[in-house]
This record gives structure tokens, sequence and C-alpha cells, in this order.
């Protein structure tokens, strides 16, 4: 079990940390108000991660195979979902200016999962890879997968939602947060136009 836990960790480590829309959405989160704030979102996504990894470890992957137009349509609303949340920043001004920019809720962190093909992917080749033939009825390892997995993204978009904030603090005028909203809208319409186009 270590040995596969191993493998499995340094197998997710440039999966999870890589640039995508959960952890560009985490950084913005993060430099537009802060690590605490991002808390919600992160515990929806997480709970979401959570769920959906465990039902595809026990065989609703099979359904992406049975219809594979669930994976266009996945990936056509993360792409619009994404480019939603990339709008919101590009339309915030200064971070003091709370009328125009919310912090994002549990619901808006499951709504990224849920719609982010790029995650539905992960999991499955992760379960290809770590689940054996002969496991693949063991729901005690889908759970013990599902849960190094959830553990590594929350790992992973908290040290992207702390550089955001982090980046952020450099930039706490009026003028400079503008331009770090302009910054963080732009790599999230750019991390849509990619789901769109891959």
């Amino acid at each position: 079990m270590f040995e596969m836990t191993l493998a499995l960790v340094l197998f997710l480590l440039p999966l999870a940390y890589s640039p995508g829309p959960g952890n560009m959405f985490f950084a913005a989160l993060g430099g537009r108000f802060g690590l605490r704030a991002s808390v919600p979102a992160t515990t929806g996504y997480h709970l979401a991660t959570f769920i959906v990894t465990v039902a595809v470890g026990l065989g609703l992957s099979g359904l992406a195979r049975l219809s594979p137009i669930l994976f266009d349509l996945l990936r056509y609303g993360g792409a619009a979902y994404v480019l939603w949340l990339a709008w919101g920043f590009l339309r915030a001004g200064a971070t003091t200016d709370t009328a125009e920019a919310q912090k994002a809720t549990a619901l808006d962190g499951a709504i990224l999962l849920l719609l982010n093909p790029k995650a539905y992917l992960i999991i499955a080749l992760m379960f290809t890879q770590f689940l054996p033939v002969s496991g693949a009825s063991d729901p005690a390892l889908v759970v013990w997968i599902t849960a190094v997995f959830t553990l590594n993204n929350f790992l992973a978009f908290t040290v992207w939602t702390l550089a955001g904030d982090l980046l952020m603090r450099r930039f706490r005028s009026a003028s400079g947060a503008r331009k770090m909203n302009l910054v963080f809208g732009a790599m999230l319409a750019a991390v849509a136009v990619w789901m769109v186009l891959r």
C-alpha cells in the first residue's frame, strides 16, 4: 500500500500543480480576496472532487465511453463557466471595491469541479493506472485512492491560492489591483479558450 501511495503521489504532483481551470481560479481568488475567503469555494470543490472520484472509481467511468458527447458538453460548459468567472475579474476594480466582485461560494467551487473535463480525465487515468483489475470491486481501495487524490489537490490549490494572495499584496493600490485583476481575468479567459480548443 505504501509503494502504491507513493507512486500515486508522484503521478499526481505534476498534474495537480500545473496550470489548469482549478489552479487558475484559486490563484485569482486568492489574489482578489485572500486565502481565508477562498475556504468556501475550496470546500465545495474538494467535496465535489471526493464524491465524483469515488463514483468514477466505483464504475461510472464507463459512462464516458458510452457517451463521448458527455465530455464535449462538460468541456463547453466548463469553458463557459470559467469565462464567466474571468469576466467577473475583468470587471473588478480595486480590492476594496466589493460592489463589483463577490467572493466565491462553495457552490461555485463545486460547479467548477463538475464542469472541469481535465478533472474527469485525470480521475479516469488515475484509476486505470492505480486500481488493479482485481481491486475494481474494492470500495476501501477506491476510497483510499480518492482520499490521496483529493488531499493532493487541496494542497496544490492552497499553494496556488497563497501565491495569488502574496502576489496581490504587492498591488494593493487601486491602479495596481486593477492591473492584477486584468491579469487574473485574462489568465482565466485563456484557460477557457484552451478548454474549448484542445
